[in-house]
């Protein structure tokens, strides 16, 4: 998916799993998103596409009302002018800093671009000693790097909407913000490495360019003279150590460096006119700086061109596979089959808000007869079950969990259901607390034991009162349950 379509995507994905009292964003904005995004793309459009339309949708709708969040989205998309600014800002810094001597004199063993060319060789060795190192991986980003990024984007600014003037709004806005920028630095990271890298490259050639220019262009309006002194260095030791530095810039000129002779002759206060020393001073820079910084530039281009194209999507999540159940099948259906639990109407009425909050609004919803205590032999004689949706066994509070009766009917349930649908466990406390309406200690307890039942069969109990359930409680213990197979507590 590329950079701004999953930017939308994830915005679109903190609004929806951080809104879980749907303040901001309703069940049915949610099932109005999934509905036009697959009318707009149509059924044979993939996956990605679908995703993506559905966000820009969901951002366009929920802007209306609450325009913070696709400002925050805007916020944080990168700009290319930050790039470019730094680059000529460079490049600027690199004409105006520039001195190579005081009062017109070039000192051969001190010139300031001796440092540059310092500093650039050390960079290169540091990136391939951390290259070596991590076998091409990635890598935390330096404070350049980081710097950069900070400039890519601002934060979000605060909700001035009415609908947000809320205590409760405006908590869940700064949440789903927060949550965008956090998930979003995640996932971009190596985006951002690849881009920080092509603009600090870029920048690199661009100071190494304005020292040359600056070179030249004082050369033209001053007459430098070059000279040398040194308290522990004679003729012969300087000149190896600038055939050393200037090779580079004498490869490409062909301006051989001068002689031990020719070196003696402009030692201080003696002096010669530094031309032929600016061009191999410039053709060293040319060389052994703007070349490589613009090569690795373009390597880093082209990574980040690749990655700005197809930035991946955890599409394995719930909270992805959820959206797509709709998309790829129709409408989720979802079969509850309970055992030893005559489930009442009001029972049956919390089970449909949960299907619609967690599943959408168009999921379909089939209620078993219950399986009765100790008849799971012909239980296992209906055969398999129909559909992919998710399997719910529904099981009463009260009951206490045995193993050769609850943990038979859930082994039959296992063999029973296909592979691919996923299996539920709902554990209904509703005729618990009417029971036993005061006793908070006794429903803990009880929790506990069906806890430890189910996870031995590496099963997540989700607890439920399904006379009045706990919407939101409720959508992220399905989550969490449908996210792996390690058990979890979840939510109360």
């Amino acid at each position: 998916m590329d950079e701004f379509s999953a930017l939308e995507v994830t915005a679109m994905r903190a609004v929806e799993t951080r809104d879980r009292a749907r303040l901001l964003w309703t069940d049915a904005d949610r099932s109005w998103a999934s509905r036009a995004a697959a009318e707009v793309v149509g059924e044979h459009a993939d996956t990605p596409t679908f995703i993506a339309r559905r966000a820009r949708l969901t951002l366009e709708r929920i802007g209306e009302t609450h325009p913070s969040l696709p400002r925050a989205v805007r916020a944080l998309r990168w700009r290319p002018w930050v790039g470019w600014s730094i680059v000529v800002g460079a490049l600027i810094l690199g004409v105006a800093v520039d001195r190579i001597g005081g009062a017109q004199r070039v000192n051969l063993l001190a010139p300031p671009v001796f440092a540059l060319l310092a500093w650039n060789l050390g960079v290169y060795v540091a990136l391939a000693v951390g290259y070596v190192v991590r076998y091409g991986g990635a890598r935390p980003p330096g404070p350049l790097r980081a710097l950069v990024t900070r400039l890519a984007g601002r934060g979000g600014r605060r909700d001035r909407s009415p609908l947000a003037a809320a205590p409760d709004r405006e908590a869940t806005i700064t949440s789903c913000i927060a949550a965008l920028t956090t998930d979003w630095s995640r996932r971009a990271a190596p985006l951002y490495a690849a881009r920080s890298a092509r603009i600090l490259h870029w920048a690199a050639a661009a100071l190494a360019m304005g020292v040359i220019a600056g070179l030249y262009l004082r050369g033209l309006a001053f007459e430098y003279r070059a000279s040398w002194e040194s308290t522990f260095l004679d003729a012969a030791q300087v000149r190896a150590l600038l055939a050393v530095a200037l090779a580079p810039g004498s490869w490409l000129t062909g301006l051989a460096v001068p002689g031990v002779a020719e070196i003696e002759a402009i030692r201080t206060p003696a002096g010669e006119s530094a031309a032929r020393w600016l061009h191999l001073l410039a053709a060293s820079i040319l060389a052994i700086v703007v070349v490589p910084r613009l090569v690795l530039a373009a390597g880093a281009g082209l990574v980040e061109r690749y990655r700005a194209g197809r930035l991946p999507l955890p599409l394995a999540e719930p909270y992805f596979q959820r959206l797509l159940r709709g998309f790829r099948g129709g409408p989720v259906r979802l079969r509850v089959i309970p055992y030893s639990y005559a489930t009442p109407p009001a029972a049956l009425a919390g089970l449909e808000a949960i299907a619609a909050r967690v599943f959408g609004g168009s999921a379909a919803l089939t209620v078993e007869a219950s399986v009765a205590y100790g008849d799971e032999d012909t239980f296992a004689r209906r055969g398999g079950l129909d559909g992919q949706g998710p399997v719910i066994a529904l099981f009463n509070l009260t009951a206490t969990p045995e193993e050769e009766a609850h943990g038979a009917f859930l082994s039959v349930l296992t063999a029973r259901r296909d592979p691919a649908q996923p299996l539920l466990v709902f554990v209904d406390q509703s005729a618990f607390r009417a029971r036993w309406p005061d006793d908070a200690a006794r429903l803990r307890e009880r929790r506990v034991l069906w806890d430890d039942f189910l996870a031995a069969r590496r099963l997540t109990a989700i607890h439920v009162d399904l006379g009045a359930p706990d919407l939101p409680a409720a959508d992220a213990a399905i989550d969490a349950a449908l996210a792996g197979p390690e058990p979890e507590r979840d939510a109360p």
